[in-house]
């Protein structure tokens, strides 16, 4: 895999906005809050941009944008301001050759998982799924989070075990023993990117999936076309992560373990549930595209790779 090197004090984090537009007020706190760790901060334009209400600029200009952080050579690392929607409209016109050619830190999540894809299949690139700016950052990381940001962005070593803050259990939802690059990161993402030239590839990967806001039976939906698609029987584990205010609103019936256990657990791949990855109040940090080691059984992630170098 192309990566990025590993942050010190002093590098400097671009942060961009790949998808939804965000108010000054806190993205002039997220810049204090990432001055506060240490690194200066270099803000794209369309952080500070709206386009149509719901998108922080054009496609041509996030994407433009986004190319050009990467051969930025004041630019140490990338951090996503934000997700909500739109970065699936930037793949087509980003360049993946010269992303490969100046491989950084991407740092991200939620709408950032089609980001977190296509760096992985097109550029060969390890990524880190993350907190962001104005959406994590700005209002205060806990310190579990905060403790794994810094680890996976610093270190230039396997993360190691991830481990859940105290009262939160990591269940075995199929026993058993799994290794490959971790891939995934939104349900929703994933989904919206099944059927075109940028779908996920789970071959012998740990599928990790994780989502916020959404009913059990969008959540049904959105499983059965992942294991229609293939993706679970060319997975080799599945990582489940948190599943913030998706209980049943509309109408009482299955909940969201009840969706996994009818969907996912028939496919007998080791499969774990709950670990704290997500929007969830707690948001470990979760290289994607390196090699780690899922033991289903005893409800054990171990990150067998560096992110960084």
């Amino acid at each position: 895999m192309n990566k990025g090197k590993a942050l010190r004090a002093g590098d400097t984090i671009g942060v961009v906005a790949t998808s939804s537009p965000a108010t000054e007020e806190v993205l002039n706190k997220a810049m204090v809050e990432l001055q506060g760790l240490g690194y200066k901060v270099k803000i794209s334009d369309t952080c500070r941009e709206s386009y149509g209400g719901y998108l922080a600029g054009t496609p041509e200009q996030r994407a433009a944008e986004l190319n050009a952080m990467f051969v930025d050579e004041e630019v140490d690392g990338i951090m996503c301001m934000r997700g909500g929607y739109g970065s699936p409209q930037i793949l087509p016109l980003l360049d993946y050759d010269l992303i490969a050619q100046n491989p950084k830190l991407f740092i991200g999540y939620s709408d950032i998982t089609a980001l977190h894809t296509v760096f992985g299949q097109r550029a060969n690139l390890a990524t880190l799924h993350g907190p962001m700016a104005t959406s994590d950052i700005a209002h205060g990381l806990d310190d579990w989070s905060k403790q794994y940001l810094l680890r996976a962005m610093t270190r230039p070593e396997p993360l190691g075990a991830i481990i859940n803050p105290p009262g939160e259990e990591i269940v075995c939802l199929v026993e058993g023993y799994a290794a490959g690059p971790v891939v995934g990161g939104n349900l929703a993402l994933v989904s919206a990117m099944m059927g075109t030239p940028y779908q996920l590839d789970t071959r012998g990967k740990l599928l990790f999936l994780e989502d916020i806001d959404e009913e059990p039976y969008r959540i049904d939906r959105m499983l059965t076309q992942l294991a229609q698609g293939g993706l679970f029987d060319d997975c080799a584990g599945v990582v489940i992560g948190t599943w913030t205010d998706c209980e049943p609103k509309k109408r009482e019936g299955f909940s969201v373990w009840d969706v996994f256990q009818n969907i996912v657990v028939p496919y007998g791949k080791p499969t774990i549930w709950n670990i704290q990855i997500g929007h969830g109040a707690c948001n470990i940090a979760l290289p994607l595209g390196v090699e780690a080691s899922l033991d289903a059984t005893n409800g054990e992630l171990v990150i067998e790779e560096s992110v960084t170098i």
